[in-house]
C-alpha cells in the first residue's frame, strides 16, 4: 500500500465523497468551459489540502457538510491561483502537461480562473459561516499580496531571509494555515483550537516551500525539477540567501542583483547553486526545515484518535520525504 493510500484510510469514506462533489463543480453545459475544465480535473493533484482539511476535522469532531463546502473552496481557490499563475508566468506545462493558457490561450484560462474563483467563493458562502467565507477572502489577498511582494523584490539588491519568509508565508504556507483553521471551525472546534490548527498548517506549509526549493540545487534526475529553474525565473531561496548574508561578497551579491534582473546567465546560476551547497545553504535550509517540522509535530501529540494522528504524521512526512 502506498504511503498516499495510508494517510487516506481514515477518511476514506469522506475523501470520496469530496471528490464527488468536487467534480460536479467541475462541470458546466457550456461547452467551452467543459473543455477547460475537464482539463483542469485532467491536471489536478493529489489532493492534499483537502486531505488535510477532512483529517483535521475529522480528528476535532466530525466531518460535516460545513466541511465539505469549505474544502471545495479553498481546492478551487488554489487551482484558480495555479491558472492564473501560468498566464503571468507563460508556463507552457502544468505538471507535465500542457497548461490552460497553453491549450485555450491567455483569455480562455484568465476566464476559467476567474470561475473557479467565483465558484470558490459560492462554495465558501454555502458554509453559512462568515469566519469561514472572511478567511477564503484573505487568502485571495494574500496569494495576491505574496506575487506582488516577489515582483517588488526583483529591484532589491539581497533579498533577506525575513522577506523570503514573508513570501512564502503569503504565497505558500497561507493556504495551508487557512485551510487547517477552517477545518477545525467547520468541525466545530474552539477558537482557540482554530488557532493551534493554523499554527500546525502555517509550519506544514513553510515546510512544504522550502522542500521545493532545496529540489532546485539538484538535478531532475535527483529530484524531478531542472536545476537552477528558480534562479533563472529570477527567483532567489532560502539556501542562496542564508550563504550570500553571511558572506556578504560583492562578487556573489553581484550574480545575484543579475538574478533579480533576469539577466544572469546558466553559467552564473551555476556557481551560486555551487556556492549554496559549499557554503552550508543546503544544510541550513535543511535545519530550518527540520525545526518547522518539529513546531508541526507538536502539535500532533493532542489528536487522541491513534488512526488520524498517525495519518497526520505521515502526511507531514509524506510532505518531508517527497522527491518533486
Amino acid at each position: 500500500m502506498s504511503i498516499l493510500s495510508t494517510i487516506r484510510l481514515p477518511i476514506q469514506v469522506e475523501l470520496d465523497r469530496f471528490t464527488t462533489l468536487f467534480n460536479d463543480v467541475l462541470s458546466s453545459d457550456n461547452y467551452l468551459l467543459e473543455h477547460t475544465l475537464s482539463l483542469v480535473k485532467e491536471q489536478h493533484g493529489k489532493m492534499m489540502r483537502p486531505m488535510l482539511m477532512l483529517l483535521l476535522a475529522k480528528s476535532t469532531h466530525t466531518v460535516t457538510p460545513v466541511t465539505y463546502h469549505a474544502a471545495v473552496a479553498f481546492e478551487l481557490l488554489h487551482t484558480a491561483s495555479l491558472v492564473h499563475d501560468d498566464v503571468v508566468d507563460f508556463s507552457d506545462l502544468r505538471r507535465g502537461h500542457p497548461s490552460l493558457n497553453s491549450v485555450f490561450g491567455n483569455k480562455v484560462a484568465v476566464l476559467t480562473g476567474d470561475f473557479l474563483l467565483a465558484t470558490a467563493l459560492y462554495h465558501s458562502s454555502l458554509t453559512y459561516d462568515p469566519r469561514i467565507v472572511s478567511i477564503l477572502s484573505q487568502i485571495g489577498r494574500d496569494l495576491s499580496e505574496g506575487e506582488l511582494w516577489q515582483l517588488a523584490t526583483l529591484s532589491d539588491s539581497i533579498v533577506s531571509e525575513e522577506t523570503y519568509f514573508h513570501i512564502i508565508r503569503k504565497k505558500t504556507a497561507s493556504l495551508f494555515s487557512a485551510s487547517a483553521k477552517a477545518a477545525v471551525l467547520s468541525a466545530g472546534g474552539t477558537l482557540e483550537e482554530a488557532e493551534k490548527a493554523y499554527a500546525f498548517g502555517d509550519s506544514i506549509g513553510v515546510c512544504f516551500q522550502i522542500k521545493d526549493d532545496i529540489f532546485d540545487y539538484y538535478t531532475s534526475s535527483d529530484l524531478g525539477k531542472p536545476t537552477g529553474s528558480d534562479m533563472l525565473d529570477r527567483k532567489l531561496t532560502l539556501p542562496i540567501i542564508h550563504v550570500l548574508q553571511k558572506l556578504n561578497n560583492p562578487v556573489y551579491n553581484d550574480l545575484a542583483v543579475r538574478v533579480l534582473k533576469g539577466t544572469s546567465t546558466k553559467e552564473d546560476v551555476t556557481v551560486l547553486i555551487a556556492l549554496a551547497k559549499e557554503q552550508g545553504g543546503i544544510a541550513y535550509a535543511n535545519e530550518v526545515l527540520n525545526a518547522y517540522k518539529e513546531k508541526a509535530c507538536s502539535y500532533l501529540e493532542g489528536i487522541e484518535d491513534t488512526a488520524l494522528r498517525d495519518s497526520l504524521s505521515l502526511y507531514l512526512d509524506f510532505l518531508m520525504n517527497r522527491t518533486k
